[in-house]
């Protein structure tokens, strides 16, 4: 692929990236930098888990990003009761054949989104593992595959621990990113009231920017996106970086660094460029490895979190030289 033709198609994706995002913000409001994130975590391949307290919109802004996306979508309410075949899907006893066979559960759709996943009891929780990370479910021996782009959306509430089973670290490690919300400000939750006022009607619809067959292109264009090397080091020294932090027991694996480079070319991509930066690399550092630290008994006695063990890191680890277009 020559230069010019990478230049194009970054602008072409960041111009489709544009038009997604603002079809989203027709809908959510004050949830830019999240969902940009969360966007361009789909378009790397990867799995989002937004953990925040209730009523901030979490659930509508994924709901408004698969219908933006022209993905197929499936809601999952997560519960104690809810069973790993509840998930998947499971046999089914025929009459008019005398046969079993499989009826797909609700994972098998475009993107999937596991409302309060921390509700449900980890063998369900697990239910979903091998489709996040194989793209394909087994149930009873047999090994069913799922139609790509396939993503998983899940929301998460941190201030409940009552009927709640805490994600296990195997699969938090499966998310691409974990994102906070946060609170609107004054405007923002002002103008959140007067939209509902405007529609009339709870219900809210966005319409298909692209579709499933235009996301898997896109999906691909970005993989053309150059990363130096240094770049690449740079992501491994962050991640290394946080395997000998203090107040960390367990660091990030390499998933980790390599989750910083597969979301750092997304958000170039989205950003009209066809190489990565180290500000990149920055502004994800935190939504990519916070979760996959395990803090000490300490740490947490002290109050210390996750998120502040990577600014730190980030703060200390040296910056490569500017990196740019590939010559």
């Amino acid at each position: 692929m020559t230069q010019t033709s990478s230049i194009a198609q970054s602008l072409s994706i960041a111009e489709t990236g544009a038009q997604i995002l603002a079809a989203v913000r027709t809908v959510v409001v004050g949830m830019d930098n999240p969902v940009e994130i969360a966007l361009a975590t789909i378009l790397a391949g990867g799995h989002v888990l937004f953990e925040d307290v209730p009523g901030l919109g979490k659930t509508l802004a994924a709901r408004t990003l698969a219908s933006a996306l022209g993905l197929d979508f499936r809601r999952l309410q997560c519960t104690p009761d809810m069973l790993p075949g509840d998930v998947t899907g499971s046999y089914v006893y025929a009459p008019d054949t005398g046969e079993f066979v499989f009826r797909p559960g609700p994972i098998f759709t475009g993107l999937l989104l596991a409302d309060e996943i921390n509700r449900t009891t980890p063998k369900t929780q697990s239910a979903m593992l091998e489709a996040m990370a194989e793209r394909q479910v087994t149930v009873e021996g047999n090994s069913f595959p799922l139609a790509a782009p396939f993503h998983v959306i899940a929301t998460s509430n941190p201030i409940e621990y009552e009927g709640t089973y805490a994600l296990p670290e195997a699969q938090l490690d499966r998310f691409m990113v974990r994102l906070a919300v946060g609170y609107p400000d004054v405007a923002g939750e002002a103008q959140i009231l007067t939209n509902r006022i405007a529609r009339q009607q709870e219900a809210t619809s966005v319409a298909p920017v692209i579709d499933a067959a235009r996301l898997v292109e896109v999906q691909q264009a970005v993989e053309a996106i150059h990363v130096h090397p240094d770049i690449a080091r740079y992501c491994v020294d962050i991640a290394r970086a946080t395997r000998h932090a203090q107040n960390v027991a367990v660091g990030a694996s390499p998933r980790g660094s390599l989750g910083l480079l597969l979301l750092g070319r997304a958000l170039a991509a989205l950003d009209g460029r066809e190489f990565v930066r180290p500000d990149d690399i920055k502004r994800i550092a935190v939504p990519v490895l916070a979760h996959r630290l395990t803090l000490t008994p300490q740490a947490w006695a002290q109050g210390v979190s996750a998120e502040q063990v990577i600014q730190g890191i980030v703060s200390q680890v040296p910056v490569p030289p500017t990196v740019g277009a590939p010559a």
